[in-house]
This record gives C-alpha cells, sequence and structure tokens, in this order.
C-alpha cells in the first residue's frame, strides 16, 4: 500500500461484520484492521496485541519510522518524553527527531531553535475541544484571562502544529504531518514563531502530531511570547492540546506557561486498558495518567479557569462503556469538576473499517461519565454522529 492508498471515509468501508480472528465473533464494531475485539484485547492481551500491533509495524517503515519505540542497550537515551527512547546507533527515536549519528544525539527538529512545523491564524470562537468553556470563546475568567465578556470576536488564536508524534494512532485525523519530516521548509525559528504574535492574537495553542516531543521550542516560544506580553502588559493565554506523553520535567513548565498565562493544558485519554490504548496508538500508556493527576493536583492554583481538561474519542467497539466508565471515575476521583469531552470518531488514516459513531453511543457515555460523579460533561462535533449501529 503506498501512501496514496490510506483511505478516507467512504460508506462502503464498514458496512459489513468482520470477525475477531481470536475468538471467531462477527460484528461491524469489529476492525480488519486492528484484527481482533475488544474483549479478546481486554482478557487475552498477549495474544490479541500480537495480530493488532502488526497494523503499526508495517504502517511505520513505510514513513521510514521505528516501529516502536526503541531500547537499544547501547543506545542513547533521549529523555524529551515519557516514551523515554533509548536510540540505537545510526537509528532515530519514535517521533523520528532525535537521531543517533556516531554516538551523539541529533535533534533534526524540536530544538529551542528549530521547530518542525505549520501555524495559521484561527478566528475567535474557534472549535477548540475545550471551547465550550474556555476564555476565548466564553469570556470566562474576564478581565483577567480574557478581554471580552461572551467570547472574544475578532481576535485570534495563533494555531501552532507540530510535525511529529510519539503516538501511531490509526484513526489519526492530522496524519498527513508524516510527510513533513523531509519538508524543509516546515522548519521555524523560535524567534520567528513567536513574531507571528500580533495585536490581534489572544491565545496560541500547540497541537500537531503532538507538541510533546518539540516541548522544548514550544517552551523557548512560549517564554518569547509572555516576555513580550509582559513587556506591553498584553493578554495571551497558551494552551496545549497533546496525547499527554510529557516527561515530568518538561511537564512541570508546560503547567507553568499556562497557569500564568490562562491557558489550558488538554490531554486525549485514548483508553483506560493498556492493551486498547496499544492496540488503538501503537505505544502504552505510560505516565499518561500519572501526569493528568500532577496537572489536576497544580488545578488549584488558579481557579478561575480551568488548568485541565480531558477528551476521549468514542472509537466504535474499542472505546466502549467499560473504558468511558473507567475513565470518568478516575478523573471524577481527582475533581469531580475536571471538563470532559466526549468526541465522535469518524473513519480516516488507517482505521476506516468502523462507522462513525452513533447517537446512543455518546449519548450512553455521556450518561456514564456524569453516572460516575463528573459535573462537567459534553458531547463535542455531534454533527458527526449518526444512527450507525
Amino acid at each position: 500500500m503506498n501512501m496514496c492508498g490510506f483511505l478516507r471515509f467512504s460508506s462502503s468501508n464498514w458496512r459489513f461484520k468482520k470477525k475477531c480472528k481470536l475468538c471467531g465473533r462477527e460484528s461491524l464494531l469489529i476492525s480488519d484492521v486492528i484484527g481482533v475485539c475488544a474483549d479478546c484485547l481486554r482478557n487475552n492481551p498477549k495474544e490479541a496485541l500480537k495480530i493488532a500491533l502488526r497494523v503499526h509495524f508495517n504502517s511505520r517503515l513505510k514513513f521510514n519510522l521505528p516501529p516502536r519505540p526503541p531500547k537499544n542497550v547501547n543506545g542513547i537515551r533521549c529523555g524529551i518524553c515519557d516514551l523515554n527512547c533509548i536510540i540505537p546507533p545510526g537509528g532515530r527515536g519514535f517521533c523520528g527527531l532525535r537521531v543517533n549519528v556516531d554516538g551523539r544525539l541529533i535533534i533534526i527538529g524540536g530544538s529551542q531553535d528549530r521547530g518542525l512545523l505549520e501555524w495559521y491564524y484561527d478566528p475567535l470562537p474557534t472549535n477548540c475541544v475545550a471551547g465550550w468553556f474556555c476564555p476565548g470563546n466564553t469570556g470566562l475568567g474576564y478581565p483577567k484571562y480574557s478581554c471580552m465578556v461572551g467570547g472574544e470576536r475578532g481576535y485570534f488564536n495563533l494555531a501552532v502544529f507540530y510535525g511529529a508524534c510519539n503516538s501511531n494512532c490509526l484513526f489519526c485525523q492530522n496524519w498527513n504531518y508524516r510527510f513533513m519530516l523531509s519538508d524543509s521548509r516546515r522548519y521555524v525559528s523560535s524567534d520567528e514563531l513567536a513574531s507571528k504574535v500580533n495585536d490581534k492574537t489572544r491565545c496560541v495553542c500547540f497541537f500537531g502530531g503532538d507538541p510533546s516531543p518539540q516541548v522544548i521550542h514550544a517552551l523557548k516560544v512560549s517564554e518569547k511570547i509572555l516576555e513580550m506580553a509582559e513587556r506591553e502588559d498584553r493578554l495571551i493565554r497558551i494552551c496545549w492540546e497533546s496525547n499527554g506523553h510529557f516527561s515530568r520535567n518538561f511537564l512541570s513548565r508546560v503547567v507553568d506557561v499556562s497557569l500564568d498565562s490562562g491557558g489550558i493544558v488538554k490531554f486525549d485519554l485514548k483508553a483506560w486498558s493498556n492493551s486498547i490504548y496499544k492496540a488503538l496508538t501503537g505505544i502504552d500508556p505510560g505516565n499518561l495518567f500519572e501526569n493528568v493527576k500532577y496537572i489536576v493536583d497544580r488545578s488549584g492554583e488558579r481557579r478561575e479557569v480551568p488548568l485541565f481538561a480531558a477528551s476521549i474519542l468514542l472509537v466504535p467497539g474499542y472505546v466502549d462503556d467499560y473504558e468511558v466508565e473507567q475513565i470518568s471515575s478516575f478523573l471524577a476521583s481527582l475533581d469531580r469538576d475536571i471538563p470532559l469531552s466526549l468526541l465522535a470518531f469518524h473513519p480516516d488514516f488507517l482505521l476506516v473499517d468502523l462507522p462513525p459513531t452513533s447517537f446512543s453511543h455518546a449519548e450512553k457515555a455521556l450518561r456514564i461519565a456524569r453516572e460516575a460523579g463528573l459535573r462537567r460533561v459534553n458531547i463535542g462535533n455531534r454533527f458527526l454522529l449518526g444512527d450507525y449501529y
């Protein structure tokens, strides 16, 4: 399969039942791409993951990326994110941005002055995951964290799309970032990016791909922007949308800049069960839920605007009632007022043989999250929902 062979949404790709290669059960909500059902992943993870990880291995080789996070005893430890790649001689890290050249760790992108990214101005109000409560869309925290009551219409978010990721999500809607690694035009210095903040910029959002592999660059940009904001007495919030795989050292600095500026840290919590998480993303959850706890513990430092928000993508057949209940219960045990967005799935990248999320799935997930104790739950992108299953 060449790169053009990655299929887009087509109504004919998910209308047929598929069979689990372990238990033999057939369902519309089993993916041939993954190869096994959710029950087998949870109940027989060792055998199920042998099947499910094949697609990750093959797809990453097509982009010249390591099939799994390298752990070579003779390699160099990266330490930028919580994958803790140990990169072999001549090899590269899972994100593709660090290379071991003759025993030296070479950073291709994501250093203080070299970020692999695209940027654009996104008019406020925007469709941010946290848009249903954020200062830019609603005016929450006015006048300290928002310049307008009811939302900052006429102003912009500087959207920074980083061109690398430390996950390999089968359903990635932004999977084309993988082509950016070989394009020298995509590298932007911290000075150049910080200079894009103009009089109409009220917030900056780092996303991607994911900002965690290039967090050093993002933090340097944030430093420059916040210095300028303080010097000119301006309001500029710093936000993050991430899979949450930051190393703890860098996560503390991520939290600092968002706390100080009125920004929000948003994590996409793919699944609760280790095997479901790995089948969907190609990696283990790692320190993800410990990172969530760390941010929530620091949320008391600023109550006017929530510091942390979570989202769950409702992947049919895999991110089911059990996954939603477990994640929601975990969040509620930390703080019942954590904002949670339930997002509709649609077929993309490699995971094209599952239907979009159904109304019934989303509404039941909403009920489960509330029954688990969460008080602030929202269904996002409702326009994708339908009567599919």
